[in-house]
């Protein structure tokens, strides 16, 4: 029985080992080198692409700011008010036109977010007055909450399942138009009618406040082109199946070699490649409201607020301020007003305009001379500390060793205080100084000169 059983095991263990042999699946692992240079170099593409989109809609909300600002404060201060009710008016045009400015910067953010009409809550109070398109469009409708198959699509970037941002606008009854570009239309109307009357005179911030007009339009058209223009769509399809073919086939590839460990090796590999991918697919459009895309509503209330602080301030206030008697004209050389200035001699003010220039630079260059004499010392502590003492440091005739090392910094100390010495003595000698008093409130060597009512110096 025993013999039987024997028999029909050795019968059988040829057929087990042919089976095992069929259904083993062993790849090369070469595929893995030739594969994995396909796949880095399809990743850098997506993500390389992706990273300049995101770049440069950063660079043109930048530019974006830069532009606003220029604008508005070439209105604000160029275009002459006048006196009497015409001053009232102008006043009230150019807080419109400052308005508009900041109109033009949130319509341009809901338009690159696909909301083209005119009646949104933090654009409305700018632009309601206004007639165009977006506004003739009605309100925006509401919106109704996706299905649960297109937020799970949104959530796993699943294009065929993903909502579309365009919806709104095809939707539209009527034409939205294009509310950014009509709104610089609106800007340049008022800008030409402030040539025309007169109030806005000066050429070169005419000239500006033209180039900043066009400036805002190559935004809006830059910006644009980034919105619409994503990688295209073969693009897109060859780099994922060719990440997961990396993937699915790299167990088969590795089980050869590093047995058991194929698992977790897979995992972590499938982990970083479906990361590149989908960061590539997270950033390429950076006006959105995701996570990793533009705080566009941050930018907006910057761009807002600094046009109001330009508005805070009356243009005649800002003249008064800059001829103000209170203001420090030599600071640190002097803590003396401009209205004890305006007593002095042009020669006096001329020549303490040299000696604060000769301040700066003397202490630009003892600053540097004391950290590398510091650097230079804490060097040479690092290499010659020791805690043994030689015999000839008990009787004090060593020379290299921690004695040595006492008598070398004592004389460089000495050699420092000299030097210092000299150097007060040379300020004291140059002339039209006074009492020299030396502030920590500003830098470790500055010589502040205070002034006095009288004499010819300083004090």
């Amino acid at each position: 029985m025993v013999s039987l059983f024997r028999r029909g095991r050795e019968k059988t263990r040829p057929i087990h080992r042919s089976l095992h042999s069929y259904f083993v699946v062993n790849v090369h692992p070469i595929v893995i080198t030739v594969l994995g240079l396909l796949v880095g170099l399809a990743l850098n593409l997506r993500s390389q692409t992706a990273y300049e989109r995101y770049m440069e809609g950063r660079k043109m909300w930048a530019h974006l700011g830069a532009s606003s600002t220029s604008l508005a404060r070439h209105i604000w201060l160029h275009v002459k008010e006048g006196e009497g009710a015409q001053a009232k008016e102008i006043l009230l045009g150019k807080t419109t036109a400052l308005n508009l400015i900041s109109g033009f910067v949130i319509a341009l953010k809901h338009r690159l977010r696909f909301e083209p009409y005119a009646g949104y809550d933090d654009l409305s109070p700018f632009v309601e007055h206004l007639d165009t398109f977006a506004r003739a469009a009605g309100d925006p409708p509401l919106q109704r909450s996706s299905q649960v198959y297109k937020k799970l699509g949104s959530i796993l970037r699943v294009p065929m399942a993903r909502a579309n941002p365009r919806r709104i606008i095809k939707q539209a009854k009527r034409p939205v138009g294009n509310l950014p570009l009509e709104i610089l239309s609106h800007l340049s109307a008022y800008l030409t009618e402030q040539f025309d009357l007169g109030t806005f005179t000066l050429g070169i911030a005419q000239m500006q406040a033209m180039n900043s007009i066009n400036d805002l339009h190559g935004v809006l058209a830059t910006t644009d082109r980034v919105l619409n223009t994503p990688l295209p769509l073969a693009y897109q399809i060859t780099i994922s199946q060719i990440s997961w073919v990396y993937i699915i086939t790299l167990p088969f590839q590795l089980t050869a070699v590093t047995r058991w460990l194929c698992i977790p090796i897979s995992v972590v590999t499938a982990y970083i490649v479906l990361s590149m991918l989908y960061i590539g697919n997270e950033i390429e459009n950076p006006f959105g409201e995701d996570v990793n895309d533009l705080p566009l509503e941050i930018y907006c209330d910057q761009i807002v607020t600094d046009i109001n602080v330009i508005a805070a301030i009356s243009p005649k206030r800002m003249k008064a301020q800059v001829h103000s008697p209170n203001c420090k004209l030599l600071y640190p050389y002097s803590l003396a007003t401009r209205e004890f200035w305006s007593t002095r001699s042009e020669s006096d003010i001329r020549t303490a305009l040299r000696d604060r220039g000769d301040a700066y630079k003397t202490t630009m260059w003892d600053r540097l001379n004391n950290w590398k004499m510091g650097e230079a010392e804490r060097e040479e502590c690092a290499r010659t500390d020791s805690d043994t003492v030689c015999e000839d440091c008990e009787i004090g005739r060593c020379k290299t060793g921690n004695q040595g090392q006492d008598n070398g910094r004592e004389e460089k100390q000495n050699d420092r205080e000299d030097e210092g010495q000299k150097e007060r003595q040379s300020e004291e000698r140059r002339p039209n100084r006074g009492n020299n008093v030396a502030s920590d409130d500003y830098a470790r060597n500055v010589t502040f000169v205070y002034p006095s009512g009288g004499g010819g110096g300083y004090e």
